[in-house]
């Protein structure tokens, strides 16, 4: 009994961290984001041209991104390169049509 409680609570936190992955992924900007960054690891200005939103908005959803660890960054001489991070998410991105 006690060894199906501790996989109900397991299941639970899995089941949290995912609808929260979820939640902070399916916001349309985002998702057009993390398509452009899986297929390319762009700085922040091809994001924002790539996808038409004002630099601010951009940074804001990258942020955002960054904070759940769903991407990361990394310095390239003077631009600012992304890239997904979290292997669920890329998963999901290769999927969509």
């Amino acid at each position: 009994m006690e060894k199906n409680k501790r996989a109900a609570r397991i299941n639970n936190a899995g089941i949290t961290r995912i609808a929260r992955t979820l939640k902070v992924c399916g916001h349309p900007i985002r998702l057009k984001l993390l398509r452009v960054i899986e297929g390319s690891e762009p700085c922040v200005s091809d994001l924002w041209r790539c996808i038409q939103e004002p630099q601010p908005v951009v940074s804001q959803h990258l942020a955002v991104l960054k904070r759940e660890g769903i991407v990361a960054s990394r310095i390239e001489g003077n631009k600012r390169i992304y890239a997904v991070t979290d292997p669920w998410v890329k998963e999901l991105i290769g999927r969509l049509p």
